[in-house]
C-alpha cells in the first residue's frame, strides 16, 4: 500500500514538472555577514548558593530532485504521524492504537544506522571542545527552520569552540545536510545524529520504562509521544555523556564554558524570593551525575503521557524539590530566571515590537544592556512568539543582528 502512496505521488511530481515552472531552491543568505564577536564577560548574577567552575575539556532543480524531495516529505510525514496519538481516545483506545503502531516506530529500536550514535558522538567530542552541547530535534527535517538556525547560529557565535550534536533521525539524512550547510560551511563543530533510544537508557532507571512502552501494554498518552520521548532522551544523554542541553527556541548573549552542574528558575516566590518552577530546557551536568540518575528514575516511576510538562519542567521541580539542590555531591547551582529565562512567556511579545515613542526606544535601550550583561540567552517561547514577526530596532533585532552569521534578512526570515 504504502509502495503504491509512493509511486502516485512520483508521478504527480513528474506531471507537475512538465506543467509548471520548477519551484527554485532558497537557502539562508550569508551575505553581508557580521565578524564574529567576541564573547562578553560572563553575566553578573548572583545565584542562590554555589558558585560554578569551569566545565572540564572532554575529549539543482531536475526532475529526480524534486521527486526526491516530495517523496521525502511524505515519507516524513509517515514518520511523524505514530508519534500522535488519535484525539480524544480513551486509555484503552490509546493503548490499543499504539500496540498496532509498535512496528513502526523506528525511533524506539536499534538499527543499524542507530548503533553508531555512540562512535559519532565521541569522535565529534574528541576534537577538544570548550563545552559539549546537545539539542534534540523528534520533528520532520523540512520544519528546522530559521528560528532553530538562529539557536544554533548564536551558540557558536558565543560559545567559541563548542561542539553540538543535534539528536535528530531526520535531521541525519540528505535532507538535513543540507538545511545544516549553511552552519556547517562556516566551520562549526556540529553533527545531526540518529538517535538510538535503547543504548542511552540502557543500564539506566528509564531501561525499564521503556521495555514497558515497548510490550504494548501502557497507556503512551494523550501528549504526542515525541514530545515525552524529548523529555527522556534530554536526561538520558547528559547522563551518559555530561554536558549541556538546550532547547532549540533560544538565543544566545553570553558564552556558557564556564558552568558546571546548573539549572535554571523560570519563576521565584513574589515574597521569599525562592524558586517555585524550574524548568528543563537549560541543563548542564557532569558525566554520572547522580541528580541525573533521580531524573530518570522519576521518569520511570511517574510516567504521566496525559499532562503537559508532567516529565519535563514539573519532573525536575519535584525531584529537587524533595531531595534538596545543596548536598555536596550535587555542587549544583539554581540560577534565578534572569540567567536563562529573564522574560516570562506572557511578556516576550513586547521583545518584537519596534519602539515607536522616545519613552519606548528608552526602554529598548535600557532593556538590551541588561540582557547583554544579566542573562546566557534568552528563551524564545516559540509556541508565543513562532509567528510574531521581528521588528527592526526592537529589543530582539538588537540582540540578533550582532550574533548573527548566517540568518540573512532576520525582520523577514523569522516569521
Amino acid at each position: 500500500m504504502r509502495s503504491k502512496k509512493l509511486a502516485m505521488l512520483v508521478i504527480l511530481a513528474l506531471l507537475n514538472l512538465l506543467y509548471m515552472k520548477a519551484p527554485t531552491s532558497s537557502t539562508l543568505s550569508d551575505d553581508n555577514k557580521p565578524p564574529f564577536k567576541q564573547n562578553l564577560p560572563l553575566p553578573r548574577i548572583k545565584p542562590p548558593f554555589k558558585q560554578n567552575v569551569p566545565l572540564p575539556r572532554t575529549r539543482s532543480a531536475t526532475s529526480r530532485s524534486i521527486v526526491s524531495v516530495v517523496v521525502s516529505d511524505q515519507l516524513e510525514k509517515e514518520e511523524s504521524d505514530p508519534l500522535v496519538p488519535p484525539p480524544k481516545a480513551t486509555k484503552s483506545e490509546r493503548i490499543s492504537w499504539f500496540r498496532r503502531k509498535l512496528p513502526e516506530l523506528e525511533i524506539l529500536k536499534s538499527t543499524t544506522k542507530s548503533k553508531r550514535f555512540h562512535g559519532r558522538v565521541l569522535e565529534l567530542y574528541n576534537k577538544n571542545c570548550s563545552a559539549q552541547f546537545f539539542m534534540v530535534w523528534l520533528s520532520p527535517a523540512k520544519s528546522f527552520g530559521p528560528r532553530e538556525m538562529l539557536a544554533v547560529d548564536t551558540l557558536f557565535t558565543t560559545n567559541h569552540g563548542a561542539c553540538l550534536v543535534i539528536l535528530s533521525n531526520s535531521l541525519d539524512s540528505p535532507r538535513g545536510s543540507t538545511i545544516l550547510k549553511p552552519l556547517l560551511d562556516q566551520g562549526f563543530n556540529l553533527v545531526a545524529v540518529t538517535l538510538d533510544i535503547p543504548f542511552l537508557v540502557k543500564n539506566t532507571p528509564a531501561e525499564a520504562w521503556l521495555k514497558k512502552l515497548k510490550s504494548g501494554k501502557m497507556d503512551p498518552g494523550s501528549i504526542p509521544l515525541f514530545m515525552n520521548l524529548s523529555d527522556l532522551t534530554r536526561l538520558a544523554v547528559l547522563y551518559k555523556y555530561g554536558g549541556i542541553y538546550l532547547d532549540t527556541d533560544i538565543i544566545f548573549l553570553n558564552s556558557m564554558t564556564g558552568l558546571r552542574n546548573a539549572i535554571g528558575a523560570q519563576s521565584l516566590h513574589p515574597r521569599t524570593k525562592r524558586w517555585t518552577r524550574l524548568n528543563n530546557a537549560v541543563m548542564v551536568f557532569d558525566l554520572h551525575h547522580p541528580l541525573m540518575r533521580e531524573f530518570l528514575q522519576e521518569y520511570s516511576t511517574t510516567f504521566d503521557g496525559n499532562r503537559w510538562g508532567y516529565n519535563s519542567p514539573y519532573l525536575v521541580s519535584r525531584v529537587i524539590n524533595r531531595l534538596g539542590g545543596q548536598k555536596p555531591e550535587y555542587n549544583l547551582t539554581i540560577f534565578p530566571p534572569d540567567a536563562f529565562y529573564p522574560v516570562n512567556w506572557l511578556k516576550i511579545p513586547s521583545l518584537f515590537k519596534k519602539p515607536v515613542t522616545t519613552r519606548e526606544a528608552k526602554w529598548v535601550e535600557k532593556t538590551v544592556q541588561e540582557m547583554k550583561e544579566g542573562s546566557y540567552m534568552i528563551h524564545l517561547w516559540n509556541k508565543v512568539t513562532r509567528k510574531m514577526k521581528i521588528e527592526e530596532g526592537s529589543v530582539m533585532h538588537r540582540l540578533i543582528s550582532t550574533h548573527c552569521t548566517v540568518c540573512g534578512n532576520i525582520t523577514e526570515s523569522h516569521t
